[in-house]
């Protein structure tokens, strides 16, 4: 198991100190996230006359919109990736039975060829022997 790191971040302007398993990067990302909303909020008409709780809420509710959507999307494209991973099942299956039919329609041939060998030896000797009787 990974040691608990401890990072301070800036989180609309004062400094927190956050600790957890994951990297001080992430923790660092996290922060940087928060900002961004809370800047993109900043900009709003009416966000300044908020209460504090307010506006905390207004943030985890954007918070927690972004995450649905993420885990929304991650959804869908679990299912697509799902759905590719069976027409690649499929197309395997397919490719593996023209391999088979390509295979068998090799050895008919072969064995065609082989045929058509033997036939044209009958007709020559046949024909010499039409010749040796005239």
């Amino acid at each position: 198991m990974s040691s608990k790191n401890k990072t301070q971040v800036i989180i609309a302007g004062k400094i927190y100190t956050l600790s957890g398993y994951e990297s001080e990067e992430y923790l660092q990302r996290v922060a940087a996230y928060l900002n961004a909303k809370i800047s993109e909020f900043k900009s709003a008409d009416g966000y300044s006359r908020m209460s504090p709780e307010m506006r905390g809420i207004l943030l985890n509710l954007n918070t927690a919109d972004d995450y649905f959507k993420a885990r929304t999307r991650i959804e869908e494209l679990e299912q697509e990736l799902s759905a590719k991973d069976r027409e690649i099942y499929e197309l395997k299956h397919d490719l593996i039975t023209a391999q088979i039919r390509l295979e068998n329609a090799e050895k008919e041939n072969s064995a065609l060829q082989d045929r058509m060998l033997e036939d044209q030896k009958k007709i020559i000797q046949m024909e010499s022997r039409l010749k040796s009787l005239k």
